[in-house]
């Protein structure tokens, strides 16, 4: 098969869909790989990196699409890259469509099969190509949560951890997933008083002894959340439905009570948010302030991180590009149930139920 890897242009992206590793692996299953000019700049590696492991460098994203049968990139294809899209086309990223019926609709136009790394799952449910980004952005939103607390960022001028003397500051976590329990994990490391909420009481009992008593956590209520908000220096929104679009667990009246210097980073922003206040921001212009609180809400967040973040999403997505590109679409997906998960345009059409749903198609 033909496989294609553009350079990313969402604004300030710098991951790249495909490793040099990957890109030797699939040479040596038989397939022609084309890469565009400058797409690995962003981790660091060039041009002669990638064709010393077998990729044709084409100067421009026109030419990787003409060129390729599957497209394999990081972020959703913004509108020049789905104007690209015909219907012989296999774009393979993520795609988060519950919240953006724009993308969806520009899809569905352009006639090609896209399947989202954030629906596809695994024989236990789980979804193993959203897991790398949900780590990174979990421990990232503690680090971007503890830098906008501090005062020249507008927070309320705490540090996370506190000091002898000083009671650190309340982090509370909505979610207990994969991005809630790193966020966790991030916060208690830093010394903060730390309360997670969730819905599954296996799942909160599971986190209770994972984290020997160091977590507090709590059945997830709007009356609960509302009920500590107005307490919380920083809240992390970690919730998620896999497909459709998040929950709103707080009201722009829950908001309002919040500490001034608050802070909210909305890990769930790419499914639309979790909170009503929330909005996408970018890493150029990452937060705004409703009623005195800050919010931090990029819709791609690991971005930031991108050398890390490559090369954890490329070791999860790897088999994944392999099977397509050896069995073809259809046999790989028929093979694979929870692959198939992952279809999420196919003719024209929203296949995936969740996605439907959020989107009324």
């Amino acid at each position: 098969m033909r496989i294609g890897v553009p350079k990313e242009i969402k604004t300030l992206e710098f991951r790249v869909g495909a490793t040099p590793g990957v890109v030797q692996q699939l040479r040596r299953e038989g397939h022609e790989v084309f890469v565009e000019a400058g797409a690995g700049a962003g981790v660091g590696v060039a041009d002669e990196v990638y064709a010393k492991a077998g990729a044709a460098i084409l100067p421009t994203a026109d030419a990787v699409f003409e060129a390729a049968e599957l497209i394999v990139k990081v972020k959703e294809p913004q509108p020049i890259e789905i104007a690209r899209l015909k219907p012989h086309h296999i774009l393979f990223t993520y795609l988060h469509l519950a919240a953006d019926r724009t993308q969806a609709q520009g899809l569905m136009a352009s006639g090609c099969t896209a399947i989202a790394y954030e629906t596809v799952t695994d024989r236990w449910g789980r979804l193993p190509l959203l897991a790398p980004m949900s780590q990174v952005a979990g421990r990232m939103a503690v680090d971007v949560g503890a830098y906008h607390l501090l005062r020249p960022h507008g927070g309320r001028g705490i540090l996370l951890g506190g000091a002898p003397g000083v009671p650190p500051a309340r982090v509370v976590i909505l979610g207990g997933g994969v991005a809630g329990k790193h966020a966790a994990e991030m916060a208690i490391g830093l010394r903060a008083d730390v309360t997670l909420f969730d819905i599954s009481a296996a799942r909160l009992e599971a986190l209770d002894d994972q984290f020997g008593g160091r977590l507090k956590t709590a059945f997830s209520t709007h009356d609960a959340v509302a009920e500590i908000l107005p307490m919380a220096d920083l809240v992390i929104g970690c919730v998620l439905i896999p497909g459709a679009a998040a929950p709103k667990l707080a009201t722009r009246a829950d908001v309002a009570k919040m500490q001034s210097g608050a802070v909210l980073v909305d890990v769930a922003i790419d499914q639309g948010g979790c909170f009503e206040t929330s909005r996408p921001t970018t890493h150029a212009a990452p937060t705004y302030v409703v009623d005195g609180v800050v919010h931090y809400c990029v819709t791609n967040m690991p971005g930031a991180a991108p050398l890390t973040s490559t090369y954890a999403l490329s070791a999860a997505t790897a088999p994944y590009i392999s099977a397509l590109a050896s069995r073809g679409v259809d046999r790989a997906l028929a093979d694979d149930p929870g692959f198939a998960q992952g279809l999420n345009v196919l003719a024209g059409k929203i296949k995936h139920p969740a996605v439907a749903r959020s989107l009324g198609l």
